[in-house]
């Protein structure tokens, strides 16, 4: 296209566009072509008067084509031509800026690597675009990725580099070459900018200071054959052999329908793998993938799809997570009003279950109560627990069927903030003393729960009482909580096989933003909740409003060896307590740095009754891959209570474990916690992700910084763009159109139609 129009008007376009359009005439030429003009209207006058006995029609086309040549004739008497502000050579300087990133060895050039473009027009003695430059600039070199620096060339760039960072490279660039008479700045990247930073800055920066930016763009903007799992959504800490419901989106060209085999490995082995069919070109698939957690500690877990043949980019079939596997044993309190046979059943579910330890307290009478599972004698010894300090102590509560007049004002309220500020988890089960039933209607914890309370729903007579066949809602179809078989349709099935269970409480309403994972319809048609949850402050809220779940046990038609309610109680109580805060909590901003990045540690303290604490002593003892252990003090935030932060710059690759200890600065410096994380330190892999050639990103960049966006296919116009920004040291320049192909064309073109319109209508 380029050549084309340099064909037919002498100038590629790109100098049009830049250059002003006048006309050169002088005052005697002026003169002179009003005269002519004065004629040719007259001559033309005269010709339209002669005598013709020929149609209309052709006298006006005659006309036509004899106005079109004299006007033709006219513009190039009057001089037309551009005027031009060019750089003058040699005295103007111009940035180089040379992408040094992995994603520049991605060979989506007929076979050939991005980098090999620069490596033939800007290295070597042969380098035409190089020497091009050179004639009119004195030139400045700089290689960037994760940083940006001055180099002697671009042989200098190894493509080596494993993030992409164009906002800083171009600050760099605009730095360094300030103070100079600076003609533009020319980038070489396939705009892969894996950074979090805005552009906006850099490039306001640049508008401002007038510095135009000339992205080259390399490599292909679409793939035509790739497999991408561009996302994985996993939880960073889980207890021991927990049950996974992970998240992966999975995104294609070239291979719309194909089925594939998606493989969770840890530590190299397959732990699961699942066949998936590709969806459409260009659009994204999210495949619910389910693994167990069976081994304790920081697990780096691969999903991973085999590279397909015809690829161009094979890097980006994998995506790596950090799994923190805690093997410790989780408290929850189980509170039954009443002697009935679910509290015993739920007991047996989850004792074989070594990380959870379920806490029973049974009010047999008045004042009595039987306890089971306790670890101290001590152990809610005098019923409910009657201080905050006591209560927080557990991850988890679960309410049987217990009416809220049993607990006093305080024990209501501490209920509650044991969701809402101890982030704890409530599961409140159906019975005749639950619910609406049990007066919990209008209580702090009636505020908590998930379910609507209404006192009179669904009565027709003096009690409600329902068979419920459960099934699971679309949210419980892939929850982890509800999966009681190993895949997603086999859980369904069974589901559906399961015997009726009964409630006496009814519950037909959630409330906003509260979740249904199982629902049933009751005797008078109306849905039931059977399972509703909601996050509530930090924590969250439970509603299981039937009272005899032990009967998926013990129904004559289940087999003794089922596991059925075993199953669904042991992921019910493990998602009670994931996600529990700890009085010592601690995060890094990522799960994965580069060697040399900074590792923000941030913790959060709190004391027994989960107050946040601001006068303690943090320390974070780090651990190197190699064993190697550093302390590091962390500081008080000051803007946010209880937080503490520190950081540190891994020198090694692997994994870093990271643990926090927390104890009074005053007094006895009694300790309050302690709590622990890993980071892995490795290269990058982002460059290889979304690693097609931005092509909108990069021309923003030109739009934005009056520059103009290229190609490698006319990437040889470069220096003429740069030559007319006008920018630096400029001369101003003439340059004539009068003689462009174009016009003299048309000149011909005009005068052959007149002679054979003539010699077709007979008027030769």
């Amino acid at each position: 296209m380029d050549a084309a129009f340099k064909f037919f008007f002498k100038y590629p376009l790109l100098v049009f566009e830049q250059g002003d359009f006048v006309l050169g005439l002088s005052r005697p030429t002026t003169l002179a072509l009003l005269v002519a003009a004065a004629l040719a209207v007259a001559a033309l006058i005269t010709y339209r008067s002669i005598a013709h006995d020929g149609p209309v029609r052709d006298k006006v086309v005659l006309v036509a084509l004899r106005v079109g040549l004299v006007v033709v004739l006219l513009f190039c008497l009057a001089r037309p031509m551009l005027v031009l502000k060019a750089a003058v050579p040699q005295q103007n300087f111009l940035g180089i800026l040379v992408d040094d990133s992995r994603s520049m060895m991605i060979a989506d050039d007929e076979g050939r690597p991005r980098s090999q473009f620069v490596q033939r027009q800007l290295t070597g003695p042969n380098a035409a675009l190089l020497q091009e430059l050179s004639k009119r600039f004195v030139l400045r070199f700089f290689k960037f990725s994760a940083s940006a620096g001055r180099v002697a060339s671009a042989a200098e760039a190894h493509y080596e580099g494993t993030s992409t960072r164009l906002g800083d490279a171009l600050e760099r660039a605009r730095d360094e070459l300030s103070g100079l008479p600076l003609a533009g700045i020319v980038m070489f990247t396939d705009g892969a900018d894996t950074s979090d930073a805005s552009l906006d800055d850099a490039l306001a920066s640049l508008k401002a200071r007038s510095i135009p930016v000339f992205p080259v763009g390399l490599g292909q903007e679409r793939f035509t054959r790739d497999i991408q799992i561009s996302r994985v959504e996993t939880p960073r800490i889980v207890l021991k052999g927990s049950a996974l419901v992970v998240d992966v989106v999975v995104s294609q060209t070239g291979y719309s329908g194909k089925t594939v085999s998606l493989n969770v490995e840890d530590g190299g082995r397959i732990v699961t793998s699942q066949p998936i069919t590709l969806p459409p070109d260009g659009q994204s698939l999210t495949a619910k993938v389910r693994f167990m957690t069976n081994d304790a500690g920081a697990r780096l877990f691969r999903f991973r799809i085999a590279p397909q043949e015809g690829e161009e980019v094979t890097q980006n079939n994998a995506r790596d997570a950090l799994i923190e596997v805690r093997d410790r044993q989780e408290k929850v309190l189980y509170y039954e009003g009443e002697p009935r046979s679910e509290g015993k059943f739920v007991l047996s579910a989850v004792e074989g279950d070594k990380n959870l330890s379920v806490v029973w307290l049974l009010r047999t009478a008045e004042n009595k109560y039987y306890r089971r599972n306790v670890s101290t004698p001590d152990e809610v010894i005098g019923g409910f627990p009657k201080t905050r300090e006591e209560l927080f102590a557990y991850r988890g509560l679960i309410l049987g069927s217990v009416e809220a007049a049993a607990f006093t004002p305080d024990q209501l309220r501490m209920i509650a903030d044991f969701v809402n500020k101890r982030g704890g988890s409530l599961l409140m089960l159906g019975g005749r003393r639950a619910f609406a039933e049990g007066g919990w209607a209008g209580t702090p914890v009636g505020e908590v729960l998930p379910v609507v309370l209404d006192t009179d729903s669904g009565r027709k007579g003096p009690e409600y009482f329902s068979m419920l066949a459960v099934r699971p809602t679309r949210d419980g179809a892939s929850s982890p909580v509800t999966q009681i078989a190993d895949t997603e349709e086999h859980s369904g099935d069974r589901w559906s096989e399961m015997p009726e269970v009964s409630a006496v409480n009814p519950i037909h309403a959630v409330k906003p933003g509260a979740t249904v994972l199982l629902t049933a319809t009751d005797k008078q048609k109306q849905d039931q909740v059977v399972l509703a949850y909601q996050r509530y402050g930090r924590g969250k809220a439970v509603a299981m409003p039937i009272q005899d779940s032990w009967i998926w046990k013990m129904d004559a038609k289940i087999p003794v060896e089922d596991l059925t309610h075993a199953t669904y109680w042991r992921r019910l109580v493990r998602w009670l307590v994931d996600g529990v805060p700890d009085l010592v909590n601690v995060t890094t901003t990522q799960d994965r740095v580069e060697p040399g990045e900074a590792v923000k540690i941030v913790a959060e303290v709190s004391d027994k009754a989960y107050a946040e604490v601001n006068d303690s002593h943090v320390v974070a003892t780090v651990t190197s891959p190699s064993g190697k252990k550093s302390e590091f003090p962390m500081e008080w935030t000051v803007t946010r209570d209880g937080e503490y932060r520190a950081s540190f710059v891994p020198d090694e690759a692997g994994v870093y474990d990271i643990k926090v200890d927390a104890a009074r600065a005053t007094g006895d410096q009694k300790s309050l916690g302690n709590s622990e994380v890993h980071v892995r330190a490795s290269a990058g892999d982002a460059e290889y992700f979304d690693a097609a050639m931005r092509g909108s990103l990069l021309r923003r960049v030109a739009e934005d910084t009056g520059g103009r966006f290229f190609t490698a296919s006319n990437a040889n116009l470069v220096p003429e763009a740069v030559t007319y920004t006008g920018r630096g040291v400029t001369v101003v320049e003439e340059r004539d159109l009068w003689d462009m192909p174009i016009l003299l064309l048309l000149l011909v073109g005009l005068l052959s139609g007149e002679w054979a319109f003539r010699r077709v209508r007979g008027l030769a």
